[in-house]
Formats: structure tokens, C-alpha cells, sequence
């Protein structure tokens, strides 16, 4: 029998990919290594060869999920037609790790993957600031927006979601983050100087 050899990159990607289906199949808590090794075939060696554990591979599955809902953002955007604060809407709206990856984000809910969950959101945070820049500044040419520093309010805005509106990095009582989802429209609005009421939308999608 003549064996298979693949580059490593594409063995990599291969086992990441496996074990993001096991994750969502059995969960993050119920899946070995030795699941992802007999679901692909290959030796331990050739596993522990790109991954020293478990908690090393799903580091590697949160990159792909990020790096996969980042694409899926741009390609929205790109067909999406209108100014600024329509595509910001239909941005924020569309896509949602929670929904679309919750086998993985359930199984960082338990106390012990607290930092892993921690390193999600701070990779998505690192990876949608400056898609977020670039429609701010689009505001700005458009008139709508009026800032100098569109990567830092971008920066700012989505570390206030995504850190204060968290309850996993810290368990806020419901009524802190009603309090934030109704604040946050006015506080996006005058650092962008945008109109008012033109992110009115934010507090029914966070308080939902």
C-alpha cells in the first residue's frame, strides 16, 4: 500500500478542519485527540506533530473560525449595496459566532477554558477593527461620519461589545448590560459625530 503524503500545510488545515466537525458533533469536552486521530487516519505521532494538546488544537480551530467569519463579513460587505451606516447595520446584524460556532464557544464556557474564550474574543476583536475602520471611513466620505481616528474609534466601539457585553469573561447582572445596550447608540454616535438616532438599531440587537 503506498502512503499518502501531504504538504503540511495541508495536512494542518485537514486536522484542524476535523476536529471542528468532532467539536460540533460530540462537543469541545467529549472529543480526543485520539477521535481526531481515527476520524482522519493517522498516526499519534503525525497528530502531536502540529499539536501538543487538545487545548493547542482548538487554538488552532478559533483562528480558523475567525479567520472563516472575517471572509464571510468581506463578502457580505461587498455585495451588500447603500452608504455606510447601512452596510455597519447590515454587518452587525448578519453574522454571529455564538450562532453559527456555538459547539466551540460552548465548550470555552466551562471555568477552565475561560482564557481560550478570552483569546477568541480578542482575535475577533484584532480582526474586525479595521473592517470596521474601513466603513468608517467610508461615513466620513460620505459625510456621515466626522472623526480622524476612524481604526480608533473602531478599536474603541468594538472592545466596549465585545469585553463589556461578554457575561463568560465576567458574569455582568442583566441589568449592566441592559444599561450598556441602551447607552451604546449615543456614545457610538458622538464619537463619529454621526446623526442622531442613526444607531438607534444597536440597543434592540444587543438588548435581544
Amino acid at each position: 500500500m503506498v502512503r499518502t503524503v501531504k504538504d503540511p500545510e495541508t495536512r494542518r488545515q485537514e486536522i484542524v478542519a476535523t476536529a471542528s466537525q468532532l467539536f460540533q458533533s460530540k462537543s469541545y469536552k467529549h472529543t480526543s485527540m485520539n477521535d481526531v486521530m481515527d476520524a482522519l487516519g493517522i498516526a499519534k505521532g503525525t497528530i502531536y506533530h502540529y499539536f501538543k494538546s487538545k487545548e493547542e488544537l482548538l487554538a488552532a480551530v478559533i483562528e480558523s473560525i475567525v479567520a472563516d467569519d472575517l471572509a464571510q463579513k468581506r463578502l457580505l460587505l461587498a455585495q451588500t449595496p447603500g452608504n455606510a451606516v447601512d452596510k455597519l447595520r447590515i454587518l452587525i446584524t448578519s453574522t454571529n459566532l455564538a450562532t453559527e460556532y456555538g459547539f466551540v464557544l460552548e465548550g470555552l464556557r466551562q471555568t477552565d477554558n475561560v482564557g481560550m474564550h478570552t483569546r477568541l474574543v480578542a482575535a475577533a476583536f484584532a480582526g474586525q477593527s479595521p473592517l470596521y475602520a474601513e466603513l468608517i471611513q467610508q461615513g466620513c466620505a460620505e459625510g456621515l461620519f466626522h472623526t480622524e481616528q476612524p481604526l480608533e474609534c473602531a478599536e474603541f466601539i468594538l472592545a466596549g461589545v465585545l469585553f463589556l457585553m461578554d457575561v463568560v469573561i465576567y458574569p455582568w447582572p442583566a441589568a449592566d448590560l441592559q444599561r450598556r445596550a441602551l447607552a451604546l447608540p449615543a456614545l457610538v454616535e458622538t464619537q463619529l459625530r454621526a446623526t442622531e438616532s442613526s444607531f438607534a438599531f444597536l440597543s434592540q440587537i444587543l438588548i435581544s
